[in-house]
């Protein structure tokens, strides 16, 4: 099945750690990464930590909870049922202090509403009000309210310490409210001599709020709009989407769309055609990354589920305008690049080729959006091969070991043929750092492969 999904068109996986053992997670990596190298295809794996994220406990098996049946959510261990009321464990202290009799508690992604009835010391006694199937582990929101929970909890640590031995490339971090959550575990990660790279996860109006900065702080954004469309109200969140993306252009930093973006599709074999405009927008908005969720985690349809994706990808960005304006270019480099961009756009067919160590490069031509040239970012670093397949439109190359610079414009262009990615006659613009008489000078050139 993964192989089928890779083949389908998938560029990354994410390992969901709220639902996942160790155990578990460690045969993952360990069977992605076998995959990836029978395909000839390295690619990155995402570890998602919880955050200060409220949930509820496990169940022997999910109950169906019908209007206005009685529902306790208890804070502490050992509650047992009584008359006939159903008593859930939730993972929060702070529940009864942070909602108020005739308050609501929403329930995975609002597919299940409760409203406050009573308290006692040790449990919230719920009415539902909007029905569903509980299952183990779901989600629960307190709208309006900032969770007294530290940013970085306990299993967080122990989950990311696990990938730092497994080697995931990013840790996604869950509901960042502000820059300081993610300087907190970018500290993490250096103290463990990690070179793991953070996603920041927005899902509540404090994020919003602190938008500019956490996009500072971090190395991608992922608008989690499952959450977030239930702390915001509804009709803002393309909105807020919109913003989200336009920020990450302006900053040159990549950013994620995820949740909900084919949810009929985890029963059924076709999305509704609303779906598809969703997808369709976040591509004409210019998002690195679309992400699936549940419909490839429990849908019946994942391979249908990435296909869908591929396709809506493809086709809107055969209509897409160039658009390199939104970016700060302020740096003499971002200029040298936008003129590679520039020069892209005006030549037909032509490719982008640039060389990397850090990554640098390749972000700065993605963020400036080349609308029909593919970047080939040539690196000898398989780490930050693999990160590069989250930058839009970056194609990673690589190489057993640095290239001499005197002949590596030419060597790339060789393993690009043998790799049928040029053909003779094909333009190449090449921006790369070339030795100078005062040192390193920012250079563009252009090459007809022959």
């Amino acid at each position: 099945m993964m192989e089928r999904l890779l083949d389908a068109g998938a560029d990354a996986v994410r390992l969901n750690m709220a639902h996942a053992s160790h155990e578990w997670t460690e045969l993952m990596v360990r069977r992605i990464r076998a995959v990836t190298r029978r395909l000839g295809r390295d690619i990155p794996v995402i570890m998602d930590i919880k955050g200060p994220e409220i949930r509820t406990g496990d169940l022997r098996v999910p109950i169906e909870l019908k209007a206005g049946d009685r529902l306790d959510l208890a804070v502490t261990p050992g509650v047992e049922t009584e008359d006939g009321i159903t008593v859930v464990q939730v993972n929060y202290p702070g529940l009864l202090r942070d909602r108020a009799v005739g308050e609501a508690v929403l329930v995975d992604n609002g597919l299940i509403r409760l409203v406050v009835a009573g308290k006692d010391g040790q449990r919230l006694r719920c009415r539902v009000e909007l029905p569903g199937l509980l299952g183990s582990r779901r989600h629960i929101n307190l709208p309006g309210v900032r969770v007294d929970l530290p940013s970085l909890t306990e299993k967080d640590r122990r989950d990311a310490l696990l990938g730092f031995r497994l080697g995931v490339d990013y840790l996604a971090l869950s509901f960042v409210r502000e820059s300081g959550d993610i300087e907190e575990l970018r500290r993490f990660v250096q103290q463990h001599g990690a070179a793991t790279r953070i996603i920041a996860k927005i899902e509540d109006r404090s994020a919003i709020d602190n938008l500019d900065s956490i996009i500072r702080a971090c190395d991608i954004l992922m608008v989690a709009r499952g959450d977030l469309g239930i702390e915001c109200p509804c009709e803002d969140l393309p909105v807020l989407q919109r913003q989200a993306i336009s920020a990450c252009r302006r900053h040159g930093r990549p950013v994620i769309i995820a949740t909900h973006l084919l949810e009929s599709m985890i029963t059924q074999p076709l999305p509704t055609r609303a779906e598809v405009s969703d997808v369709a927008t976040a591509v004409y908005e210019q998002a690195d990354c679309i992400m699936l969720s549940g419909e490839t985690a429990l849908g019946r349809y994942p391979v249908e589920c990435v296909q869908m994706l591929a396709r809506v990808a493809r086709r809107i960005e055969t209509t897409v305008e160039p658009s390199h304006e939104a970016t700060i270019v302020a740096s003499d480099r971002m200029k040298v690049l936008r003129s590679a961009v520039v020069l892209a756009a005006e030549m037909p067919g032509s490719k982008l080729l640039t060389f990397s160590q850090h990554g640098t490069m390749p972000l700065g031509l993605a963020t400036l959006r080349p609308q029909r040239a593919p970047i080939f970012a040539v690196t000898s670093s398989p780490e930050l091969g693999r990160r590069l397949g989250l930058v839009r439109g970056v194609v990673p190359v690589p190489v057993p070991r640095d290239q001499n610079p005197l002949t590596r414009v030419a060597e790339a262009i060789r393993l690009l043929r043998e790799m049928d990615q040029l053909v003779r006659g094909d333009r190449v613009i090449v921006a790369t750092e070339i030795d100078g008489p005062d040192g390193l000078a920012e250079s563009i050139q252009l090459r007809i492969v022959l």
